[in-house]
């Protein structure tokens, strides 16, 4: 019992002291702080560079209007598609057989098989492992300060 009270009496003793010096810190004259040296007026900043009236989808917009109809037709709109298709396709068949849509996979595999097994070992198949790039950092922002 005698330890809380003793604890409760230091604990009024050091607040107490603290607030008699915050009031003596607080009852000082102000420091002025120093007068900064004059600095030239910095130049006034250039004007950002005016957005082009194409804006990206309208952009996007003309890369599939082929005919320039102002309208995008199904035909030009599935062109991209049908030309990835097309590079598929490798007998031109107009038929997409499984070894064709296949065929990065299937050379992948071979490329890893060195043994020419038609399996991988765990030291082959560690060779298909994709490449990631690194994540780029955020771009650094100068200080406005200096």
């Amino acid at each position: 019992m005698w330890r809380y009270l003793a604890g409760g009496v230091g604990a009024l003793l050091l607040a107490g002291s603290g607030l008699v010096l915050w009031q003596q810190l607080g009852a000082s004259p102000p420091i002025a702080p120093p007068v900064p040296a004059i600095a030239p007026e910095p130049a006034p900043l250039a004007e950002p560079p005016a957005a082009t009236e194409k804006t990206r989808e309208e952009k996007r917009f003309q890369r599939y209007d082929k005919d320039r109809d102002g309208k995008v037709a199904r035909e030009e709109f599935l062109a991209t598609r049908r030309k990835a298709y097309a590079k598929l396709d490798a007998n031109g068949d107009g038929k997409l057989s499984f070894e064709e849509w296949s065929i990065k996979t299937s050379d992948r595999f071979a490329k890893a098989d060195a043994d020419k097994s038609a399996a991988l070992t765990p030291a082959e198949f560690a060779t298909t492992r994709i490449a990631r790039k690194a994540a780029r950092p955020a771009p650094c922002v100068p200080d406005s300060d200096s």
